[in-house]
Parts: C-alpha cells; sequence; structure tokens
C-alpha cells in the first residue's frame, strides 16, 4: 500500500472537483466592486487602489494571454486565474488534513491498516470540499479578486510547516522554513491576510524544538510570532521603504544628489549586510541566526515584487492610483494613507470633541529639484478618550447608528460599557460570528443588513431555533422560501467541525492548539485589527476565509469522531467508510446543493454591461464624473479591456481631491482630451490648497464663478483671510454662484436639444452646498469656467447630490447620468428634468444592455439594486416625460421593452417602489391588463412581506419600521393607480390590505 501516492491522488482530485465546479460557475466578464480595476489594471500592468497587489497583477496578466486577443474573454480567463488558485488551495489543505490526521492514526514504527488509511483519506476528502463548498471561499474562487490567490499562500505556508514538521530531524529540513518565508514575502504582493499564518507556525516550531513544552514555552512562542508579525508588518513592509526614503531625502536635499540616488544606496546597503550576515552566520556556524537571516532575505526576495509598482508608476499608465513613483510616495502608497487610520488601543467616542492639535513628523512631496515638506502628520486630542475604542466614528452617519444599536439617548454619553457592548454585539457577532454560520449553519438571504431582521441574517433550516433567532418562520414569503441565497445546512457542518475540533484537542491537544491558533489569528485578530465601523457599503466575509479554512481542518477530522464512536460497533474499515459517507452527505453535499444556485455566474453579464450603459448615456467627448466603487470600477474595465467608449473621460470625484490625480487627468487618456483644467500645477499640489474654507465676505448678489476662481488660486496675500488657521489662506468669500452664458456656444455645440432651446439660460445661478472647496470642487469650477460647453459634462446618476455642488437644478436625465445644461425649466417628472428623447434612443436603438438580467438565475445583492435604478431612470420617468408631451406611443413601446427585460422575481420592497411608477404608465397609455398583472404581482408580494413583519415584530417591534413605512407608502400607490383607472375591484383589495396594516401598525395613521 502505498500511502504517498494515494495522498497525491487523491489530494489532486479534489483539486480537480474544486477547479472543475469553479470554472463551471465563474463569471464570465467583469463582477461589480473591486475585480473591474484588477483586470483592467492586470491587463495593462497599471496600478491599483493602495496599498497594491503587484505578484497578483502580473500573475493574471498571464491568464490574459490565454484569451488569445478576444477582449471579451479577458476578464473570463483571469477568473479562471482565481479559479485555478482556489482549486490548488483545495489540494493543500487535503494534504494538511491528512497530515494532521496521520499524526494521530499512524504511530511511528508501526504498519498502517487499511482502515486507518480509509479514515484519513475520508478526513481529507471531507474537509477539503467542505471548504471548496463554503459559502465566503466559493464566492472569492470564482471573480479576480486577491482573495483566492491569498488563500492558497495561506494554504501553501501552514502545508509546508507541517512538511518541515514531519522531517525536522533530517538534514536540509530548514530549507522548508525558508521556503515559508520566501512565500510570505510573495503573498505581501498579493494580499497581507497570509501574515496571520505566523503565529500558528511559530507554536508549531515550538511544540517540535521542545522535548518537554509547557504553557508558558507556548505563550512566549505565540508572543514570538506577534512580534515576527510585526516585523515583517511594519519593519520589512513599512519601515524599510521609510528609511529608504529618508535616505533619499538626505541625498537629494543635502548632497544634492538626483531622485532616488539615496533608495538604490540603501537598497544595497541592506543586500550588502544581508549577504554579510548569512556568509559570517555559516563561517562561525551560527544557524539560529543563518536562519533568520536567510528568512529575512527570501521574504524581501518575495516582496520585491513591489518594484512592478515604482516601475509601471515611472510609465504613467492610464489607471496610475496615488502615482507612487518616488520614495515618498511609495511609501504613502504602502501605508494606505489614502485610507487613514483606525484606532485600535487608544482613541475617542463618537460624541468626544477635539480639544487641540499634536503634530508629529514632516510630510514630503517630490518637487522640481528637491524634496519639499507637504505639511505635518496631525492627530487630535479629544475631551474624552478610552483604551480599545470601538464605538469611535462620528462620520457618515455613523454616531446616529451608534445611538440608535446602542439605545442611547441623543445627548447621553456612552459609557466604555457600551464601547464593549458594541464589540461583542456587532463587530464579533454581526461582523464574524454571522459570516461564519453563514459558512456552516445556513443563510437567510444575501441581502445586506445592519441589524434588522429580514436582511443578511444566519438560518439553519430547523424551525424551532430559526424561530427564536429571527421569527415568523409560519409566515416566510414565498420571495424568502425561494430566493438562491436562502441556505439551509441544518447546523451540520457545524456539528461536524465541533466533532472534528473536540476529538482534535482529546487526542492530539497540541496540533489542535496550532490549528486553534490559525482559527484565531485569521478570525478574532482581523476582527480586533480592522475595528470596523458600522454601515459597511458591502459584507466584508471575505477578509475571514482563512478563518473558515481553520475550521473545514476540523470539519474533516469530524471524520474521525464519528469513526471512533462507530467503531464501539462496526470493525474499523466499516465505520471509516461509514463516517466518510456521513461526513460527504453532511457537509460538501449539502453545501453544494445548497450553495450552487446562489454561487453560480456563469450566465450573468450585469456589471459589464451596465458599465456600458453608464458609458453610452454619454454624448461623444463627454466627461463622466462618477463617484463610487461601483459606477467607476466595471467603466474602467469597459474601457481598457473592451475598449468601449474610450472617447469618454471617467473622473472619480473620490480621488479628485488627491494632487496625483488631477494631475493626470490634465493627460490624455486613450481616445479622451485632457480635461480643460488650467490651474498651474504647483497650485494644487499636496500641502497647497488642500482644503479653502468658506468665509462670508457679505458680497452682494451672485457672483461670476471665474472671478471665485482666481480669488482661490490667487498667490496675493490681500486676497487671503484668516480662516481656519493663524496664517492667511484662500477662502470661499460667497457660496451664490453664477456662470454667464454664451448662446451662441450651447447651439454650436448642442449641449441642449433643439426642441427646449427657447429655455437656454443668459446666466446659470446657484447656491453652493459645502462649507468648503476641496480640490475635487476646485477641479470642478476650473472645468465649467474654461470648457466653454465645448465637450458635455456628466454626473453618474449614483453620485450622491451634494457632490452637485447645488447644481441639481441644471442637471437634465439622459439615462444613467444627469447631463449639465444651462436652461431654466420646471421639472417634467416627478423624478426631476429628463430627456426622454435621448433615452428612448439609447432604449430603442439598443445601446442599452441588460447583462441577461431577465434570465440569469441568481443576482447578487449589487445587481439586484440596479434594478430600481433601471426602473426609475430608464423606464418610469421617461415614461412619465413622453406621456406629458403626448407621445403615447413611444412611451407604450418603452414600458413593453421594461416588462421584456426585467425579471419577474422581486428582490426588494423598493422594486415593488420602482415598479408602482411602471403600472402607473402602464395604466395612462392603455395597457390596462399588463398594468393589473403587474400590480396584482407586487401586490401579492408586498402583502406577504406585511404579514411577516408582522410575525416577527411581535416580539422585536420597530426592528423592521422603516421596511414597514416603505411597503405601506407602496401599497398605497397601487391603490391610488388601480382606482384612478378604474380597476374598482383591485383597488378594493389593495386598499382593504392597506388600512389592515395601517390599523395594526399605525393605529390609522400610515398615511399621515
Amino acid at each position: 500500500m502505498n500511502y504517498n501516492k494515494i495522498n497525491n491522488i487523491i489530494g489532486w482530485l479534489c483539486g480537480l472537483i474544486a477547479t472543475t465546479v469553479y470554472v463551471l460557475t465563474a463569471e464570465r466578464t467583469t463582477s461589480f466592486w473591486d475585480t473591474g480595476e484588477f483586470i483592467a489594471s492586470a491587463y495593462k500592468m497599471q496600478i491599483v487602489h493602495q496599498p497594491g497587489a503587484p505578484l497578483f497583477l502580473m500573475l493574471q496578466n498571464v491568464f490574459s494571454n490565454l484569451a488569445f486577443g478576444n477582449p471579451e474573454r479577458i476578464a473570463f480567463w483571469m477568473n479562471i486565474g482565481s479559479a485555478i488558485s482556489s482549486g490548488l488551495t483545495i489540494v493543500f489543505l487535503f494534504w494538511t488534513i491528512t497530515a494532521l490526521a496521520r499524526k494521530v492514526l499512524w504511530k511511528t514504527g508501526t504498519e498502517l491498516t487499511s482502515g486507518g488509511l480509509i479514515q484519513i483519506m475520508g478526513a481529507g476528502a471531507v474537509g477539503a470540499l467542505a471548504y471548496t463548498f463554503s459559502d465566503t471561499f466559493w464566492f472569492s474562487a470564482v471573480e479576480s479578486e486577491v482573495y483566492a490567490m491569498s488563500s492558497l499562500c495561506t494554504a501553501v505556508v501552514f502545508w509546508a510547516i507541517l512538511k518541515w514538521e514531519a522531517h525536522a530531524d533530517e538534514p536540509g529540513a530548514d530549507k522548508w522554513l525558508v521556503f515559508i518565508a520566501y512565500i510570505m514575502g510573495l503573498s505581501i504582493g498579493v494580499h497581507l491576510l497570509n501574515l496571520l499564518a505566523i503565529p500558528a507556525i511559530a507554536l508549531l516550531i515550538y511544540f517540535r524544538r521542545t522535548a518537554n513544552s509547557t504553557s508558558n514555552g507556548a505563550i512566549k512562542a505565540f508572543l514570538i510570532g506577534c512580534v515576527v508579525v510585526a516585523v515583517v508588518l511594519w519593519g520589512v513592509i513599512q519601515y524599510l521603504i521609510k528609511f529608504a526614503a529618508y535616505f533619499d531625502l538626505f541625498f537629494v536635499n543635502t548632497l544634492g544628489m538626483g531622485f532616488g540616488t539615496g533608495a538604490v544606496i540603501f537598497a544595497l546597503l541592506i543586500i550588502g549586510g544581508t549577504v554579510y550576515g548569512i556568509r559570517y552566520s555559516i563561517q562561525k556556524a551560527k544557524p539560529l541566526l543563518n536562519i533568520i537571516l536567510l528568512s529575512f532575505a527570501f521574504v524581501v526576495f518575495g516582496y520585491s515584487s513591489f518594484t512592478m509598482i515604482l516601475i509601471r508608476a515611472k510609465a504613467d499608465p492610464t489607471l496610475n492610483n496615488s502615482d507612487p513613483d518616488n520614495a515618498f510616495s511609495f511609501l504613502s502608497y504602502l501605508n494606505r494613507e489614502q485610507y487613514g487610520d483606525e484606532p485600535k488601543f487608544k482613541g475617542p467616542y463618537f460624541d468626544s470633541r477635539p480639544m487641540d492639535v499634536s503634530y508629529g513628523s514632516n510630510i514630503y512631496r517630490q518637487g522640481v529639484e528637491k524634496y519639499e515638506v507637504a505639511g505635518q502628520n496631525f492627530s487630535y486630542v479629544y475631551d474624552r478618550e478610552t483604551v480599545f475604542p470601538r464605538i469611535y466614528s462620528n462620520r457618515d452617519g455613523h454616531p446616529q447608528y451608534y445611538r440608535s444599536y446602542l439605545n442611547l439617548g441623543e445627548s447621553e454619553q456612552p459609557s466604555f460599557g457600551d464601547n464593549l457592548r458594541f464589540f461583542f454585539s456587532y463587530q464579533i457577532g454581526h461582523m464574524y460570528g454571522r459570516y461564519f454560520l453563514w459558512n456552516f449553519v445556513g443563510r437567510q438571504n444575501d441581502q445586506q443588513g445592519h441589524g434588522d431582521l429580514t436582511t443578511g441574517n444566519w438560518v439553519s433550516g430547523i424551525k424551532f431555533i430559526d424561530q427564536l433567532h429571527v421569527g415568523g418562520q409560519d409566515a416566510q414569503p414565498e420571495s424568502q422560501l425561494t430566493d438562491p441565497s436562502y441556505n439551509k445546512f441544518y447546523f451540520l457542518p457545524l456539528i461536524l467541525g465541533l466533532i472534528g475540533a473536540f476529538w482534535h484537542f482529546k487526542r492530539r491537544q497540541r496540533d489542535a492548539g496550532v490549528v486553534g491558533l490559525l482559527f484565531f489569528m485569521t478570525g478574532l485578530a482581523i476582527v480586533l485589527y480592522l475595528n470596523q465601523t458600522p454601515l459597511q457599503p458591502r459584507e466584508r466575509d471575505y477578509a475571514y476565509a482563512g478563518s473558515y479554512y481553520a475550521f473545514a481542518i476540523w470539519i474533516g477530522l469530524g471524520v474521525l469522531g464519528i469513526t471512533e464512536w462507530l467503531s464501539k460497533k462496526l470493525n474499523a474499515k466499516t465505520a471509516g467508510w461509514a463516517a466518510t459517507a456521513i461526513g460527504l452527505l453532511a457537509a460538501p453535499v449539502l453545501l453544494a446543493k445548497e450553495g450552487w444556485d446562489d454561487h453560480d455566474r456563469s450566465e450573468k453579464f450585469l456589471a459589464r454591461d451596465i458599465a456600458k450603459d453608464y458609458l453610452e448615456s454619454c454624448a461623444p467627448n463627454a466627461i463622466l464624473f462618477t463617484y463610487g466603487d461601483n459606477d467607476t470600477y466595471p467603466l474602467w474595465y469597459a474601457q481598457e479591456v473592451e475598449h468601449v467608449r474610450p472617447d469618454v473621460r471617467v473622473v472619480n470625484l473620490s480621488l479628485l481631491s488627491a494632487d496625483w490625480y488631477v494631475r493626470q487627468m490634465k493627460d490624455q487618456v486613450n481616445e479622451a482630451a485632457p480635461l480643460p483644467v488650467t490651474i498651474p500645477d504647483e497650485k494644487y499640489v499636496k500641502g497647497v490648497r488642500d482644503v479653502i474654507y468658506y468665509q462670508d465676505a457679505k458680497i452682494p448678489g451672485a457672483v461670476e464663478l471665474k472671478n471665485i476662481v482666481a480669488l482661490m488660486l490667487s498667490d496675493n496675500p490681500n486676497d487671503k483671510r484668516q480662516v481656519q488657521s493663524e496664517q492667511p489662506e484662500n477662502f470661499l468669500p460667497t457660496k451664490n454662484l453664477q456662470l454667464t452664458i454664451n448662446r451662441d456656444d450651447i447651439i454650436k455645440h448642442k449641449v441642449v436639444p433643439e426642441r427646449w432651446q427657447d429655455s437656454i439660460a443668459d446666466v446659470m445661478q446657484w447656491t453652493y452646498n459645502r462649507n468648503y472647496v476641496s480640490r475635487a470642487e476646485l477641479a470642478i469650477m476650473d472645468i465649467l469656467v474654461n470648457n466653454n460647453w465645448e465637450r458635455p459634462i456628466y454626473f453618474a446618476t449614483t453620485v450622491p447630490s451634494d457632490n452637485f455642488m447645488g447644481l441639481d437644478k441644471y442637471l437634465v436625465s439622459e439615462g444613467f447620468a444627469l447631463r449639465l445644461m444651462p436652461i431654466n425649466m420646471e421639472p417634467n417628472t416627478a423624478q426631476g428634468l429628463v430627456n426622454a428623447e435621448a433615452i428612448y434612443d439609447h432604449v430603442t436603438s439598443k445601446k442599452y444592455a441588460w447583462g441577461n438580467i431577465r434570465n440569469t438565475a441568481y443576482l447578487d445583492p449589487e445587481s439586484y439594486r440596479m434594478i430600481s435604478l433601471i426602473l426609475n431612470n430608464i423606464y418610469a420617468a421617461p415614461a412619465e416625460a413622453l406621456i406629458a408631451e403626448g407621445r403615447t406611443e413611444e412611451a407604450k413601446k418603452l414600458l413593453n421593452n421594461v416588462l421584456e427585460i426585467m425579471p419577474e422575481r422581486l428582490y426588494r420592497i423598493m422594486d415593488a417602489y420602482g415598479y408602482s411608477f411602471i403600472a402607473d404608465n402602464l395604466y395612462a397609455v392603455g395597457e390596462t391588463e399588463k398594468a393589473n398583472a403587474l400590480v396584482e404581482r407586487n401586490f401579492k408580494y408586498i402583502e406577504e412581506q406585511l404579514r411577516y413583519f408582522t410575525a416577527i415584530t411581535e416580539t422585536k417591534p420597530n426592528l423592521e419600521m422603516q421596511n414597514i413605512q416603505y411597503a405601506m407608502f407602496t401599497l398605497n400607490r397601487f391603490a391610488e393607480a388601480s382606482k384612478k383607472y378604474k380597476q374598482d375591484e383591485l383597488a378594493a383589495r389593495i386598499s382593504k390590505v392597506f388600512g389592515q396594516y395601517e390599523t395594526q401598525f399605525f393605529g390609522g395613521a400610515a398615511g399621515n
């Protein structure tokens, strides 16, 4: 019996199964969130958001070549890169489980029985395949994101330390430790999560090297492992670069040498010192020093993938986030300074007030000949601070959420007890425990929630338990029961994992402790480190994939625990087969059955097509302002990879506050001309006009925008005031702005539709809506002054309105983008001013594509969030405008189109609200039968939701009040529409249900 051969064959077979599954279910193009940026950047070797992933990009670039020049297949092959990385992860997980099981079942010097072999291989297969079909890992395995490759790095290093342990007494065994160091160094170029395996590795090394281990010794080993993590995370990744930067500062500013000279000399010193140290350790026979220096050298060698960032930044590619082409900008890039820091050990409460400012080291930027001081690092000193701050954020609506979550009054100060309550209940319970249970117990749905009962909870499928947890199980609406993301695992994978954990601690406590430490470091330790704020824009379960990997080891070992129990009644061989069968059914088979439909993305193209739709909404040579990840990254992908509308200049407002981004906007990209930004670089570099504050100068009337821009850019001391600091600074003297319009320019450049030209304004006047001007607003103002209406200017419909700078009344919807038009017109729809003719043309000429949204078996949350956007902006509002203009047939054609392309399934009450406008318009154009069918479908959905809300609010009132209010408002709209168009029986039924729930929830006051 050749154990190694069988182990290898079954391991590779599990990997092949996993890879096949991931290839079959992989998305065929880009996804929402970061994948669009990653694919575009990997394809052209560009710079992604901080802190970068250069090794990932280079490897994905290799996969892109398998498309053989077909731009529509590049994303797919990069997704296959993730699928293969994930499949290899499963291979190493299998070998890890079998190595741990073998240590218990196959004693040194004895022969392995066939029953033992079955148990070991069964454990490996069950654990590896359970992780294959786990929710979080499967999700990242089918898209071009870093987490699949990061998981592979973790799997390799944990497998490698077990290989070292098995051969630790043999000559040259420490090569495995050097190998681990190299993989750790490489993994930095993918994601930092892999470093959290180091404490578990340190603990295993301690147990292997110590004959009589103790608890104190284990704790010391753990602490040493934490120190090593800190050395790599801060010493290698940050301080090596920081020292290089300050070396460069000295050589450039003091010695007058060229940029980069000091950094090169520092690198040579590090290389020379390391080589000398390794030679010294060999000559003096110092093995510990030798392995430390070799490991350091290979970590740095792996980390050297980041030279790709410097090299490509120097080439000024299209996507060049942070422009890290010199020592200090590279240091800022690696330190993620763009995102700021969250307090870890000491910090304020959310209602603390800043009392003072503490200044630190200088911030440097590259000048023409020398590095220049751009400012100083600083931190606020608060009136109230606490150790271990968890409720610290005073931005983005967080204070209100903290108060609501913790039941604090408006003026009530939070206590340290509230701080801990939020940590345990929200950060651990909601943002980790819930995700963990998603993977091994079950999930209610994939709708992102923030503590309510109908979204994103875990459920098991065991009614009485779920009744205690979320309630209302007897009243579950059909939409929930048939939701592909409604997964019921009945606690079986969790139970199997707990059996494995108990068995492991009972039979081999040291190894179980190592796995437990890996479980903790890649789970709860991340919770402690991230210190997440509430109201996250997306679910964050992907950060904890390593923790679920560790638990999958115990799921596999659960087979051994079951076998041990069955062996009391069966022979070892039969017990092993039976336990393996039980394990396969309880975990991989069940997980695959429940999870396939909500992980199969093979028919989904919506992210790519919606990106095309944003671009196609724009006139030629347009400037399109976007804001978030999902209205930017897919557009970058569409332009950079598939060459869709490269004439449109996409400008992300979140980045436009950075000097490097404004500078890049002044260059041509693809077929898009530079932005008409005329501000000299030296007037907005980092540290200069970062923010310009408002101070009312009591100027009567509106002021011409060009004069305001000139004042804010002036270096004349007489044009400055003391506003936020003791030194005079530029300021915004008034919020009443105007832009004089040359009518001939408007007509010449076809800014306004011909039928609206009588409404062209002589002067645009508006009230600026902020108390400050950042670089973003300053750049936009400069564009408005200098564009002369030669290029169309748009805002994506998803841009928050406070970014419109008060120009709202001049923004006209042309689909997925709002066009700036100098017109004086009243809104022609309930949703504002709409150019219905332009949208009608986009739809009927098939410029718009819908990503198979109607027939896709599963839509992820970001995809079905697009439903309301499409209903309102592309169909309801234009149809309303067309009807008002008497163009009934065109409105009818538009409305029939929406019924053909949109899914019949309803995902959220928000969608039903959107359909209420569609139904109203269908009645208006005489499509009564279709309107009735639409109302009936939505009415049934809302009635089921209200019945469910009734059931769950019996025990937990008010948790769903926002949803209830929205449901009632939507129901009322359907009742009014059907009554208005003489559908009396339908109107009566809806009104009856409305009245019933109005009395129940509001005492008859819902209409108020």
